[in-house]
């Protein structure tokens, strides 16, 4: 069972990310060392709540966003809110890919020793690659 003081730090730490902030905080005397000392006994506390913080937010940020993307003055505002709104539903567009192909690139006896080595043979490889 943790006490006040204990839970209190893990509520500091998780807002604020410093262990020795979070024990000065909470009340304790010297707090580098005890923030450090807490910050490991309790990891596993202090990610549940960090998770459940984020969870809580969730729906303020979505209706942030959804503002943005009606009421946002500025256009650039407005595209990039319903772009998050499509993306975290799961409709990203898909990134273009260049991609050039060795073919292009490999000179005809480099593109004959690869299919010699894929094949077995280039007795059958046409003249014209010559």
């Amino acid at each position: 069972m943790r006490t006040d003081k204990q839970d209190l730090f893990i509520e500091q730490y998780c807002l604020t990310g410093n262990a020795s902030k979070a024990a000065e905080k909470a009340g304790y005397a010297v707090p580098k060392t005890a923030g450090h000392k807490l910050k490991h006994q309790f990891a596993r506390e202090i990610e549940e709540r960090t998770r459940k913080m984020l969870q809580d937010a969730v729906p303020a940020a979505l209706g942030q966003l959804r503002n943005l993307s009606n009421d946002a003055l500025s256009e650039a505002v407005r595209l990039g809110a319903v772009r998050d709104i499509l993306d975290r539903a799961g409709y990203k567009p898909i990134e273009r890919v260049e991609s050039t192909s060795r073919i292009e690139t490999a000179s005809t006896d480099e593109l004959r020793r690869e299919l010699e080595a894929l094949t077995g043979s280039v007795e059958d490889i046409p003249d014209r690659l010559n």
